[in-house]
């Protein structure tokens, strides 16, 4: 993923934000992937963009620079909080994350591998060729009779090199309308996921990122791939070789594509005050292992992306207790589902009313990060949060969550009194 400061990850891959002099922000925003953020350990590719051939960096902090910020922190100007007790749980289909090579350099097929049942496919690439690329996901029957693909949810961010408006438009469109969409598949044939996916073209330099749920009849083999502008992405698949996988190796297949989360503990407001809870952070909340169908290796889901985290905590007491969004690792752009009660489902942006966030908090200092993942954390006011809204506790809040590409991890999530 290219703006994930893996805690550049991606889907989701990491973006060194600002040049951070001190050695604390050296540990938070180094290229590592062995403490509580991933990032890219490999140099950044130029792309070629319209203000000229630019790092990925370069782009993101002009992106940055240009945009008009106004940022929420935290009120007081120091609030300390206790970690919650969480208890993790994996449900669900097989997840297909697609990945890497992330700068794709030439065309050819980014990850394949055959389901059956309920599945979620996720993709996350940049046109690194200097000529106008598609990515497409091509559905091909491997039962021997007639097939269905029943699409339930998804979407994607229109290919742009602005890669957090790309992520956050992804993710708004996942967590938007469900889709209903049947995709018959006779004995051997193929079809397109999407059927825009054969109009929709990368320029050079730029990003596409897609999520999409849905349920196989019988066996399918998924296909991700680039291709000329021009070909046709049905023959494509039957033609064109697996490309290598990048030194992130992002990609493979998964089981349990849900994660449930709740707590063994109700929480009370008026009791308990301010509480927080990591996701993605490969400590409390680990990152999936998975197999790379294309050649049989082993691999690590840095980020969890393409994970849907199912966020349901017991409360109790008489006051609302009111939910937010802080990330840990730099700039973020997302979205989530919040449903409060038999309510339907809501999409809130992560952040509302700014394309992004994250970027204004400053490093933490070593002893800060070691009491936070100890189980202290203090607000500041340079704490940045995104408002997920209040609720009473006669009701159940669900929320669903999953961490968007070309962003920044972990975050926390904070359950405190509603003031």
């Amino acid at each position: 993923m290219v703006f994930k400061q893996r805690i550049f990850v991606g889907i989701l891959s990491a973006v060194i934000v600002g040049g951070m002099t001190s050695s604390v922000g050296a540990v938070r925003h180094a290229a590592t992937i062995e403490g509580t953020t991933v990032v890219r350990t490999s140099p950044l590719a130029a792309v070629k963009t319209g203000d000229g051939t630019k790092s990925i960096s370069e782009r993101v902090n002009m992106i940055i620079n240009q945009s008009h910020r106004t940022v929420k922190t935290a009120a007081d100007s120091s609030k300390t909080l206790h970690q919650w007790p969480i208890e993790y749980r994996d449900e669900g289909g097989t997840l297909l994350f697609s990945d890497s090579p992330e700068y794709v350099p030439s065309e050819g097929i980014l990850y394949q591998d055959t389901v059956e049942g309920d599945a979620r496919v996720l993709y996350y690439h940049l046109n690194n060729t200097n000529e106008p690329k598609k990515v497409a996901v091509v559905l091909t029957n491997k039962y021997q009779g007639p097939n269905e693909v029943h699409i339930t949810r998804g979407g994607s961010g229109a290919p742009s090199d602005d890669y957090l408006k790309v992520g956050k438009q992804g993710q708004m469109a996942y967590w938007g309308d469900t889709m209903n969409q049947v995709i018959p598949l006779p004995v051997g044939g193929a079809r397109l996921l999407q059927e825009q996916m054969n109009e929709i073209i990368l320029q050079p330099g730029q990003l596409v990122y897609g999520v999409y749920d849905f349920t196989a009849s019988h066996p399918v083999q998924v296909t991700v791939l680039m291709l000329s502008a021009y070909g046709d992405p049905i023959s494509a698949a039957q033609q064109l070789p697996i490309l290598p996988k990048d030194d992130m190796k992002l990609r493979g297949t998964f089981k349990g594509m849900d994660r449930v989360l709740t707590s063994p503990k109700v929480y009370n407001p008026d009791e308990d005050g301010g509480v927080y809870f990591p996701l993605a952070d490969d400590m409390k909340d680990k990152y999936k292992e998975g197999i790379d169908a294309t050649d049989g290796s082993k691999v690590t889901n840095f980020g969890n992306y393409g994970i849907v985290y199912k966020i349901e905590m017991p409360v109790t007491g008489n006051a609302r207790t009111q939910y937010y969004l802080s990330p840990l690792g730099g700039t973020y752009a997302g979205a989530m589902q919040v449903r409060y009660g038999q309510s339907n489902p809501s999409m809130l942006p992560t952040p509302i009313g700014k394309p992004y966030f994250g970027d204004a908090t400053p490093p933490e200092s070593d002893n800060t990060e070691r009491a936070r993942q100890a189980g202290v954390w203090t607000l500041t006011s340079h704490t940045e949060l995104a408002d997920l809204g209040s609720y009473h506790s006669d009701k159940p809040t669900y929320f669903e969550y999953t961490p968007p590409g070309a962003s920044n991890l972990p975050v926390n999530i904070i359950m405190m009194p509603a003031q």
